[in-house]
């Protein structure tokens, strides 16, 4: 990479803070430097040319876990822990929307609900079980219950007769998200640069020697905002998962609003507008969907597909406009990794899928590190 004297000059000098990944988490954080330290000079740097994980790939689902994604985080971790996760993605989804405005972000509070397909009893019967318990955790941080026992009004098939539904869901425009949060950045003279991919770092104690398209430059400090890019560059417990969607063509007199889950979280849709927006289908091939490959397999656009068309728009026409993927960070831990690496290295990593919800405030965290 071959720069000018005013390239080095105004880009890649006296850098203060060079944040990696220009995603949710990245904006965040560099949103929070500039407030603490004003006349600063803050550098992003993202190897593509938007967001190359999930940050613009995302469903735009305002949730903070489904009722049987709760149940299940419960067998893994400990009570208090699956209260502060909850706490921690319902206060992200409210900065997210003090910062930059139900308006620009188009937050619409359809609420969200959980469906079960006919044969899936355990999980079923567990959540109905279940239900008062927790509500009764969650009543403290909500004020309310959360989860209430519905009768299917969407004329979906195949699926239970009750489904849970939980008022305090809703669902965005990701990439209305997306652009006022760059504004908001660029407006803050935070600098962005694009197809600028990180190689290699060297924390040499006094500054962070940071490699470029095999340019090298310097910074004080090194924040990593890469998700489920993280693993090969910070070392981190943080898998790549990835997250394959589809949408279709608008449906006349479409009459489903809202975000819907089904399969402990692992299929989630929702309606845009008057189009389906559908994902999900990595429990088919766990091994196969861990990967940073942006691409489709046939295998889950055709259980997507299957999806639509016996469950959620039975006996309706219904055409696919386009399909992608998104990258999202897992780990075996719901928690995300917000930490020091070395002297001057810092990452804030492995979101479980919950980037919006929780990448203002891990952004926020992430900053303060500092």
């Amino acid at each position: 990479m071959q720069l000018s004297y005013w390239e080095i000059k105004n880009w890649f000098t006296n850098v203060d803070y060079a944040i990696v990944g220009s995603g949710i988490v990245g904006l965040h954080c560099a949103l929070q430097l500039r407030e603490r330290f004003p006349d600063s000079k803050i550098l992003i740097l993202e190897k593509g040319i938007l967001p190359q994980g999930a940050s613009t790939k995302n469903a735009g689902f305002a949730c903070f876990g489904s009722l049987s994604e709760i149940i299940d985080d419960l067998k893994n971790h400990t009570e208090e822990e699956v209260i502060q996760l909850v706490q921690k993605r319902w206060n992200g989804l409210q900065l997210l929307r003090k910062r930059l405005g139900d308006q620009a972000i188009d937050f619409k509070p359809y609420g969200g609900y959980e469906l079960f397909l006919n044969d899936d009893d355990a999980t079923y019967n567990e959540c109905l079980q279940k239900l008062p318990f927790l509500n009764e955790i969650l009543r403290p941080l909500f004020k309310s219950d959360v989860f209430s026992k519905e009768i299917d009004r969407f004329a979906f098939e195949n699926i239970k007769e009750y489904s849970i539904f939980n008022p305090f869901e809703g669902q965005i425009d990701t990439g209305n998200m997306m652009q006022a949060l760059l504004k908001e950045a660029i407006s803050k003279d935070i600098l962005i640069l694009n197809q600028v991919e990180v190689t290699s770092f060297n924390d040499t104690n006094n500054s962070v020697e940071v490699v470029v398209n095999d340019y090298t430059f310097h910074t004080n400090k090194l924040l990593f905002a890469t998700n489920g890019f993280a693993g090969s560059l910070t070392n981190n417990a943080v898998k790549p998962a990835r997250a394959q969607v589809l949408i279709t063509d608008p449906i006349p007199n479409l009459d489903i609003k809202g975000t819907f889950h089904l399969d402990k979280g692992y299929y989630y849709f929702r309606n845009f507008e008057n189009r389906i927006l559908l994902g999900g289908g990595r429990n088919l091939d766990f091994e196969g969907e861990t990967t940073t490959e942006l691409s489709q397999t046939e295998k889950i656009q055709n259980k997507l597909e299957d999806l639509l068309k016996n469950v959620i728009l039975p006996n309706q026409e219904f055409k696919i406009a386009q399909r992608w993927s998104g990258i999202m960070g897992i780990g075996t831990h719901k928690n995300p990794i917000v930490t020091q690496l070395s002297e001057n290295v810092y990452c804030g990593v492995r979101l479980g899928g919950m980037g919006v919800a929780i990448g203002s405030i891990i952004g926020k965290e992430l900053a303060d590190l500092i």
